[in-house]
């Protein structure tokens, strides 16, 4: 649809103010409160996708929607199940996931695989990841039955083949954006990429105890610590670089997933190893989050600052807010000492973000723009997941929910070290495909990957709005 079509809905919206506004009322203390919120927004979530119906495909989004969102999409289902106990939309949750791992559980589908990128891998990994550390039912439940790979070793699967990626070659190391060299971006060493790297590192460590996951994890932190992505002074994290110029120079524009991706692989971390080294770095990073991205004349609530107040976030920036929120919440439990800085937050943006679903023909649509009380004209399922995220983490303070589980505390999932290892699925370099990524349970890590053919220059996307839209407006 138009974007004066949208200002037109606005409008209409505002003039007709009390027949089109129901609002979601939210009391982020109360349980039934909560959960009531989060069924609406859910439902309105879900509404757009249509992988569960006849003769689609089984996590996949329509157009315009990529498809690592869905599965973000659908980590955020599993949240929704561990909050409320709803088990309404398990089945689908689990056949989407399932159906995009494949045979190998590496979610390198063929219907993806030539065009994806490092960081669309890892988030459906950090989905199976959440089912795992949630005891979420198991993959054999779906409408695949018997058989299929367990969901953590789905995460192992995606780190096996990653590790078999780092790139020595420039930049004195870390993972390219895209995977395969004919891909626009593979000169591009991003900060999701490679903080996504490290979160799922620091993940399988705490799972499963393997302390070479953990070796992965400082490796990927030192590059990254050291990089022109990170001012150790500040605390500021940047979008990328190019290895044209073997990474000497970076956009500067900071998003808050980037963030929230390196906080939550921190907390991880600490949690596990209990170094104070850990926390130090944790704490730097939660207060300059705290400062870029909820500002006091917001009354501290999350603003996307790059483009919100602008107007110009994209469908996949529309949710980065919710992952920032979840991750956040993640942070609060593994490390507890900043639970009284974090949860404030949580509830001040989770009370905007409810404030805001009053939009639509249905009056209960969520916008983007948590400060203002007004629909911002905005929908969509990032707009849907990232109001969720908001609102449902707020039932860990209520029910006093245990943290993700270890397979020590009564994680269920059982692991397979060699997950991936056998796929041809690693892209470009000389770790592809092969035994070569098993070397990472027996030997000291090496510089593997040696990148060739990098002469692509980066070309950053543009997203529209549109396509699905109408399925929430009409």
């Amino acid at each position: 649809m138009a974007t004066r079509s949208l200002l037109f809905l606005a409008a209409l919206h505002y003039l007709l103010g009390g027949q089109l506004a129901a609002a979601i009322e939210l009391d982020p203390t109360s349980a039934d409160s909560v959960k009531d919120a989060a069924s609406t927004i859910v439902y309105g979530m879900m509404k757009y996708y249509t992988g569960n119906q006849t003769g689609d495909t089984p996590g996949n989004l329509p157009d315009p929607y990529y498809w690592w969102e869905t599965g973000g999409m659908f980590g955020h289902m599993v949240d929704y199940y561990y909050y409320t106990n709803v088990s309404t939309y398990n089945e689908a949750t689990v056949q989407a996931i399932v159906h995009q791992a494949g045979d190998v559980g590496d979610f390198m589908p063929a219907n993806q695989t030539k065009t994806e990128g490092n960081d669309d891998q890892v988030f459906w990994a950090f989905t199976a990841m959440d089912a795992a550390e949630l005891n979420f039912v198991s993959p054999d439940s779906g409408p695949a039955g018997d058989g299929q790979p367990s969901w953590v070793s789905m995460g192992q699967a995606v780190f096996n083949e990653q590790a078999t990626r780092w790139d020595n070659s420039t930049c004195n190391g870390g993972l390219r954006w895209q995977i395969f060299t004919w891909n626009s971006g593979y000169d591009y060493k991003n900060v999701v990429s490679n903080g996504g790297f490290f979160q799922l590192a620091a993940r399988l460590a705490r799972y499963t105890g393997n302390e070479t996951y953990t070796e992965w994890a400082k490796t990927e932190w030192d590059w990254f610590s050291n990089s022109i992505l990170y001012e150790s002074d500040t605390h500021k994290i940047y979008d990328g670089t190019s290895d044209t110029d073997n990474c000497t120079e970076v956009d500067h524009t900071q998003w808050t997933y980037n963030y929230g991706v390196w906080l939550s692989g921190l907390a991880y971390m600490y949690n596990h190893t209990e170094e104070d080294v850990w926390l130090q770095h944790l704490n730097g990073i939660l207060n300059q989050t705290i400062n870029t991205f909820f500002p006091t004349k917001y009354d501290d609530i999350m603003v996307e600052v790059a483009c919100e107040p602008y107007g110009t976030c994209t469908t996949d920036q529309f949710t980065f807010k919710g992952f920032t929120m979840r991750w956040l919440a993640l942070v609060a439990q593994l490390v507890p000492t900043t639970a009284s800085t974090i949860w404030p937050l949580i509830q001040a943006s989770a009370k905007g973000a409810a404030g805001q679903c009053d939009g639509g023909t249905d009056g209960v649509t969520c916008g983007m723009t948590w400060n203002a009380t007004t629909w911002d004209g905005s929908y969509g399922v990032g707009q849907q997941m990232s109001a969720l995220a908001a609102v449902q983490a707020n039932m860990i303070t209520i029910n006093d929910l245990k943290p993700p589980y270890t397979t020590d505390t009564g994680g269920t999932s059982k692991g397979d070290p060699s997950a991936g290892t056998g796929s041809d699925s690693s892209g470009g370099g000389s770790g592809s495909g092969g035994g070569a990524s098993s070397r990472v349970y027996t030997d000291p890590i090496t510089g593997g990957d040696k990148a060739g053919a990098g002469i692509l220059t980066a070309l950053m996307l543009l997203f529209t709005l549109g396509g699905a839209a109408w399925m929430v407006i009409f």
